[in-house]
């Protein structure tokens, strides 16, 4: 059960007005992400496929702004990797990036040989999209997958651990608090669902 905080009773008060907030979101478990990353590593771009994978999962990264990442776009805050991006709009935003996952982009940038400005990535969305649903189909999922699903999850993994929805609208970029509403009542509506699991009943004849 994720971690509840103080902010979502007033936050749900300011948002119940709002339309769409209450419709269940699709997303990936960490579980389900470790497969994907597992068969991208198979493919003849095996380091940099899973790489792409883990930045889209674990930055919540929209699609454009993954294909998008250099280098020189790796910072610090307080001593703790960020990405400094340019976002939807030309908004300029601070995303936390994990420590490992920046080692990973310096080491593979190293090896690669990589200019500051050089793109990790250099591929377009469209092929972004065919690696995932090929590697999808490897793995044995039987959600469709897109790049903006691992977005989703990225979303939904840092509300599950933080239980703070303005924090993750700040990281995820959003002007307003509809979508985050939503991961939020995806959350509330699975948490139900498990109590009621637990509601036993006497079998009768």
């Amino acid at each position: 059960m994720y971690r509840k905080n103080v902010t979502e009773k007033s936050l749900m008060k300011r948002n119940k007005t709002s339309g769409g907030t209450s419709k269940i979101v699709s997303y990936l478990t960490p579980e389900e992400i470790k497969l994907l990353v597992t068969e991208a590593k198979k493919r003849r771009n095996g380091e940099r496929d899973p790489l792409l994978i883990l930045v889209l999962f674990e930055t919540g990264l929209r699609i454009s702004e993954a294909l998008s990442l250099t280098m020189s776009k790796i910072d610090l805050f307080e001593g703790k990797p960020v990405l400094r991006i340019v976002g939807k709009g030309g908004k300029p935003r601070t995303v936390a990036c994990p420590e490992r996952l920046a080692d990973k982009l310096r080491a593979y940038a190293v090896r690669s040989k990589f200019e500051l400005e050089q793109k990790f990535f250099p591929i377009n969305r469209q092929r972004a999209w065919q690696i995932l649903k090929e590697v999808s189909q490897k793995a044995g999922l039987t959600k469709r997958i897109y790049p903006h699903l691992l977005r989703h999850s990225d979303a939904i993994e840092r509300l599950k651990q933080t239980g703070n929805p303005k924090a993750l609208q700040h990281h995820l970029g959003h002007s307003s608090m509809t979508m985050v509403m939503r991961y939020l009542s995806t959350l509330t509506k699975e948490d139900s669902l498990r109590i009621q699991q637990q509601v036993k009943f006497d079998d009768e004849e």
